[in-house]
């Protein structure tokens, strides 16, 4: 399927002009040859009136003026040479011009006047023939038939460079067609170039919406484009809005309830009581963690239709001088090699979101070193991030992605970055692998389309 619409337009161009000329030039071709055939009736019909105005009657024999001057010069040429015949009302020749070779040609007496074909001679070649019968010469009654004939050769010679002429001028005038369409094609297409220019610009992040400069063909598309922008965006933001304030009045009562769960736990823990507190405490700690891990969900979900494309390395350094304050007695270093230009299609805060969960388990969990790498393989972005830990086994891969389930017991944590991680990479139609690392550790291996 063809998916260009320039090449779709182009193919068409080529095809009607191509189509168009295949019709034109059978057409040229033949009102030139009936011009030209035209030309050698008028000329033999000329020839023929001249040998009428020389013939002269002598007690009823035919009499012909020796020679009959010559009216063109072209006539020494034997393809251009003109040939005189009269023949009688048998059919028998009574006289033939200087140097014509014997007729193979048949007059046909029978009445009609004047009769113009083209025949072929016994030696293959063929002839244009002027035929004019004659029944009166000099006021005196006669029957002869006056025949002038001219080789078809010059006929076709011209026809044919006709026909090469043509096929060179076609030829030139299709390439020059297609030259102009392509350029009309090209400035007509500018205003789908200036849209996609601005779909750019707002996948960036610069633009709001699209402008009204565009022609009234795709104006009902660009508003309808920002009707649905307008429409995406306060529908986001309702929903963010409603997450907050569900979680801000949730807050209040989960905080009293914790405190209640603390209050009963803090007495005996083997009374009922304190176990009943106990319980009070977990289950509240549970709705906490599930209320955050929500927000958390809505603050870094894709965006829809607005693509941002966001630096690497400042996120990446704000993390790393973050994390060693929150771990100042351990020296870690922090290996960074980004390919050009450095960039992921994810908003910044999905971007600090999905590096910091992903940062954070690397620098607690190393013994010194961890790698950040960004190359691009064909279209896709690939990140990889490792560490020289203990690494992650085989078995426990897939079940650390899901909410909830940690490996580390020693540090305090509910178990929901990777998660929040995995569901962030996912929304951006991206794909995380979990591998060995060459360091000793693990290796994320997450992988985004370009576009």
């Amino acid at each position: 399927m063809i998916r260009s619409l320039r090449f779709r337009l182009m193919l068409a161009g080529v095809l009607l002009a191509v189509l168009f000329m295949l019709g034109l030039l059978p057409a040229l071709q033949g009102a030139f040859s009936l011009s030209l055939r035209d030309s050698v009736e008028e000329r033999l019909a000329t020839e023929v009136t001249r040998l009428i105005s020389a013939a002269r009657l002598e007690a009823g024999r035919l009499r012909m003026p020796e020679p009959i001057p010559v009216r063109d010069e072209r006539l020494d040429v034997p393809d251009e040479r003109l040939l005189g015949y009269i023949f009688d009302q048998r059919g028998r020749l009574a006289w033939s011009s200087q140097g014509a070779p014997a007729p193979s040609y048949g007059p046909r007496y029978d009445g009609q006047g004047s009769r113009f074909s083209r025949f072929a001679a016994s030696d293959g070649q063929e002839y244009w023939a002027y035929d004019v019968e004659v029944r009166l010469l000099g006021g005196e009654s006669a029957a002869f038939s006056f025949v002038a004939m001219q080789s078809v050769a010059p006929y076709q010679r011209t026809l044919d460079a006709l026909r090469e002429r043509l096929y060179l001028g076609f030829g030139a005038a299709l390439v020059a067609l297609l030259l102009l369409f392509w350029a009309g094609m090209t400035w007509s297409l500018r205003s789908l170039r200036r849209l996609s220019v601005e779909l750019d610009e707002i996948e960036a992040g610069q633009r709001q919406g699209l402008s009204e400069r565009h022609p009234s063909e795709l104006l009902r598309l660009t508003r309808s484009l920002n009707r649905l922008l307008a429409s995406e965006g306060e529908q986001r933001q309702r929903y963010r809005d409603s997450l907050g304030d569900l979680a801000h009045s949730l807050k209040t009562p989960l905080s009293v309830l914790q405190g209640i769960g603390e209050g009963l736990a803090s007495g005996n823990p083997a009374s009922e009581a304190g176990q009943q507190g106990a319980v009070l405490r977990a289950q509240v700690a549970r709705m906490s963690q599930q209320i955050d891990y929500q927000l958390q969900r809505a603050n870094v979900r894709n965006s829809g239709l607005v693509r941002r494309q966001v630096a690497v390395r400042p996120v990446l350094d704000n993390l790393a001088s973050s994390l060693r304050k929150v771990y100042p007695d351990k020296p870690v270093q922090l290996h960074i090699a980004l390919a050009d230009p450095g960039l992921l299609p994810l908003e910044e805060g999905a971007l600090l979101e999905l590096l910091g969960n992903l940062l954070e388990n690397a620098w607690r969990l190393c013994l010194g070193d961890v790698s950040v790498s960004l190359s691009v393989i064909g279209q896709r972005l690939e990140l990889l991030l490792e560490d020289d830990g203990p690494g992650i086994p085989v078995a426990q891969r897939s079940r650390i992605l899901e909410r909830g389930e940690r490996l580390d017991r020693q540090h305090p944590g509910q178990g929901i970055g990777l998660a929040v991680a995995h569901d962030i990479i996912r929304g951006y139609h991206g794909t995380l692998a979990i591998e060995d690392s060459p360091l000793g550790g693990a290796r994320f291996r997450i992988s985004f389309p370009r576009h």
